[in-house]
């Protein structure tokens, strides 16, 4: 299996140069140069995790061997990293609906699905390629991609790892998870801004030819562990097939039977994992893009325009707060044929902040996918709501699932069967999930950290090891830059 670049200016290059690079030279995102098929899918269905994700992901990893495809995943989803030996369990809520738990990793957000394992994919993918100098990992983030790409990179030989993060656009506990965290290779970078703020500065930066001239001369290569990175995106197309077979094996559905995805997302990256599997061959009948407030892919999914040019609003909902979805540009390659007129779009959003596509893109665009958006109070009622009939707590993007979910339901009538991604633990988010389930009294005046506790006591659910105490720890990464500072926080850091 081969990789180019969705601008059409680089490639083919192998998987593992493809991982290494994180984003094509051109600008582009890679993909895959060929379709890949799974057959007889049901043949896993008795399989594990680990099992299933080797069967999944070596198709696409084609320079890497089998035994290198096991190592990697038995190395990255185990019960040392995982608090469940199922990895990503399902839980049913009602007849016909389930939620897909991606939050059972030690950063408790759907992020460590791949974050735990592109460490080893870049480690191999290195080795592959006789590359000598010093991977620096370049990553933006909107809260949750931030800890959980420090957690796994923490330490690797070979890697350093630099996080910008919003200022002021994560939860007070995602704050806490970055500024803390330890390790000899890790710095934390916050920007005054927002995510997209954060986002277009490490793009720019990954183009930039001076900055990686200067790098270079110092032994020093970029790479990516956004979701731009192939090898973070690979690993996500996983769990829509074990989430499909999981339901085979438990008799909720019949074979063959089609099902939809209900995928809160902001960026694109983990509901384009399930446009992967069904082209794959997954049995998938609607992806339904759960949006906030912050609405442009609901807006474009409905009538094909694209257009970043509105306000900017902070939501409870923050990993969701984007307004620059960075994996759609893969989406339209695919659906396109891998056609220039992608490469044209994106300059036209870089320049103008907006696009319109042709015709024939939007209509394939709408047959896939459906699109709504939840805002902050109908997200609050949800998660009171649920509590109540069901004592299941969740959090605030889970939320927003469910809601577009509603209003999917109410707007088709379909009664498929569907699977709700759950990307985030409701402690991660427990200000927001405690100011729905308590009464004002018990929340006032409270910190995140001692809400925790509270929220546990509560739901009978323990809070887990990863947010426990992060308000005792020290603060090791206190920096703060304007967006076009970022440039020079990194040469800053990396001429250290």
């Amino acid at each position: 299996m081969l990789y180019r670049s969705t601008r059409g200016r680089f490639g083919p290059v192998t998987a593992s140069q493809a991982i290494k690079l994180g984003i094509a030279p051109d600008g582009g995102l890679f993909v895959p140069t060929d379709p890949v098929t799974i057959e007889n899918p049901d043949r896993l269905i008795n399989s594990t995790y680990q099992e299933r994700a080797e069967a999944i992901l070596q198709p696409f990893l084609t320079d890497f061997t089998g035994a290198e495809v096991r190592e990697c995943v038995q190395s990255a989803y185990n019960t040392v990293r995982f608090d469940t030996p199922a990895i990503a369990p399902l839980y049913k809520l009602a007849p016909g609906l389930h939620l897909l738990e991606l939050w059972h990793g030690p950063t408790c957000a759907f992020k460590d699905m791949a974050l735990q394992i592109l460490p080893y994919f870049l480690k191999k993918a290195t080795e592959k390629t006789g590359e000598d100098a010093e991977i620096v990992i370049l990553v933006a983030t909107s809260g949750d991609t931030g800890k959980a790409a420090l957690e796994g990179f923490r330490d690797v030989p070979g890697t350093r790892i630099v996080v910008f993060y919003p200022e002021q656009g994560v939860s007070e506990v995602q704050k806490r998870q970055m500024v803390t965290q330890e390790g000899g290779n890790v710095s934390v970078v916050a920007v005054r801004g927002n995510f997209d703020d954060a986002q277009s500065g490490v793009k720019a930066i990954f183009t930039d030819e001076t900055v990686k001239a200067d790098l270079a001369i110092r032994g020093y290569k970029f790479s990516s562990a956004n979701s731009i990175n192939w090898g973070r995106l690979v690993p996500q197309i996983v769990y829509y097939f074990s989430a499909y077979l999981d339901l085979r094996r438990d008799g909720e559905i019949s074979p063959r039977e089609a099902v939809n995805f209900v995928v809160p997302t902001g960026n694109f990256g983990n509901i384009l994992a399930g446009f992967y599997a069904r082209r794959m061959g997954l049995p998938i009948h609607r992806l339904i893009c759960a949006a906030n407030r912050n609405n442009v892919l609901t807006d474009f999914i409905r009538t094909g325009v694209y257009d970043r040019n509105r306000a900017f609003v902070r939501t409870i909902s923050p990993s969701m707060d984007i307004l620059i979805s960075s994996n759609l540009e893969r989406l339209l390659f695919e659906l396109t044929g891998h056609d220039d007129r992608v490469s044209r779009w994106m300059e036209q959003l870089r320049s103008s902040g907006c696009y319109a596509v042709d015709a024939d893109t939007a209509r394939a665009v709408a047959e896939l996918f459906w699109s709504d958006f939840a805002d902050d109070a109908e997200t609050i009622n949800t998660i009171r709501n649920t509590y109540r009939e069901y004592g299941y707590p969740m959090d605030t993007h889970t939320a927003v699932g469910r809601v577009v979910y509603g209003k999917y339901r109410a707007a088709t009538g379909d009664a498929t069967k569907t699977v709700i991604v759950s990307t985030a633990s409701p402690f991660k988010f427990n200000e927001s999930v405690s100011i729905a389930l308590l009464d004002p009294e018990t929340v006032s005046g409270r910190t995140e950290f001692e809400l925790l506790e509270i929220l546990s006591g509560l739901t009978g659910w323990v809070v887990p090891p990863g947010l426990r105490n992060l308000d005792k720890k020290p603060v090791l990464h206190d920096t703060v830059v304007n967006r076009e500072e970022m440039k020079d926080a990194i040469l800053r850091i990396l001429r250290k």
